[in-house]
């Protein structure tokens, strides 16, 4: 048994006290006197699921690179993560998504758990591409049921407007996997309806990267970010480098949906390297002051770890508790992993060990150290 203190970070409230766990929370002693200042801030592990790459490498190389982001974002803090794809030829995605599950099969000690994959893509709008390369197709049900034999997939970004969505979703809530809105032109009726058909086969819907490749709020067309914002039970990711969303949008929305707010941090190859040109999907893109630019004039995905992320939301006004449930638990909740995302006896001991400046120190994976 080990045995971590300092000040914890728990659903609601921060104490001091000490953490006693194995593979599991054991017990949560809370002392009344710290007889000095507190070292350390312990916080679940953060929840990653929408990240492209790291550290030179990118989802779409294979197994080495797979293993190579993961750790990456491991060291800031994550301790669960989906690799996600980029709207590549199908072939390219399976072979993606085969070499996230070679990953996962082997289980590394040395790397976060690499729970399923997201894909990002290819069943996305046209119109909407973002920085995605043109490689969109439909999401014909022989496709999809390519994609759900792998059973790697836990979350799927796809266009409400696009054909065949009346099909898709049946066939992707009964996989279990979670339908997420995003890269689309659609109308608020559009989103609404596919959030409908989401709910009535049971699946759990959420919104990808909001306010991004989306349209936004206007007076008289609220379009997919207004449905994500009015639905209480949809979940919405936000890439909070403060690039692709502004402060007061992130205070706005975490007003609105504090339970149902997620970050993600949407890396892609180029996190943790150093300015100037890098790659994403094939596509050229330029790392210049702390974002990422395609040749097309369109933010590329980011640079951004979720413990900055964590800093950032901190910043912005959030509290210790509903900072981490941004980057934890609120995630936890929307990929249906009740073993994690807090700190509470009998979950995963999943941690991050910040210092009083909240930069990690320390991070727990199953009980175990691994940084």
């Amino acid at each position: 048994m080990v045995n971590l203190q300092g000040r914890i970070v728990l659903y609601d409230r921060v104490v001091t006290g000490t953490i006693s766990f194995g593979e599991i929370i054991f017990d949560i002693k809370v002392q009344n006197i710290f007889n000095q200042d507190p070292q350390c801030y312990i916080v679940p592990g953060f929840i990653d699921g929408h990240v492209h790459g790291g550290d030179g490498a990118d989802t779409m190389d294979g197994v080495e690179a797979i293993e190579k982001l993961s750790r990456f974002h491991m060291y800031h803090g994550t301790t669960t993560i989906l690799p996600t794809t980029i709207t590549r030829p199908w072939n390219e995605i399976l072979d993606s998504l085969r070499a996230v599950k070679e990953v996962r099969q082997k289980g590394l000690a040395h790397l976060p758990d690499i729970r399923g994959a997201h894909l990002e893509g290819p069943f996305i709008s046209c119109k909407k591409l973002g920085a995605q390369p043109p490689f969109n197709i439909l999401p014909k049900a022989e496709l999809l049921q390519e994609m759900i034999d792998l059973d790697i997939v836990r979350v799927i970004t796809i266009a409400p407007e696009i054909e065949y969505i009346e099909q898709a979703v049946p066939l992707l809530t009964k996989a279990g996997i979670c339908v997420s809105l995003g890269h689309t032109a659609c109308s608020y009726n559009q989103a609404q309806h596919a959030l409908k058909i989401t709910y009535t086969h049971h699946g759990v819907a959420g919104g990808t990267h909001l306010f991004n490749a989306m349209g936004g709020i206007e007076g008289r067309n609220p379009g997919l970010t207004g449905a994500l914002l009015d639905d209480d039970k949809a979940y919405v990711e936000m890439i909070f480098d403060t690039y692709h969303v502004h402060p007061v949008n992130f205070r706005l929305v975490h007003r609105q949906k504090p339970d149902h707010l997620l970050f993600v941090t949407d890396a892609m190859r180029g996190a943790g390297m150093a300015e100037g040109e890098s790659e994403l999907g094939g596509l050229e893109v330029i790392i210049k002051d702390g974002c990422v630019m395609g040749m097309n004039g369109y933010l590329a995905g980011s640079i951004l770890t979720l413990d900055q992320a964590f800093r950032n939301a901190l910043t912005y006004g959030a509290t210790l508790p509903e900072a981490t449930r941004l980057v934890s638990t609120n995630a936890a909740r929307y990929q249906g992993l009740e073993d994690r995302g807090e700190i509470a006896f009998g979950k995963r001991a999943d941690f991050v060990v910040m210092n009083s400046n909240m930069q990690v120190e320390q991070v727990w994976i199953a009980g175990e150290r691994k940084v």
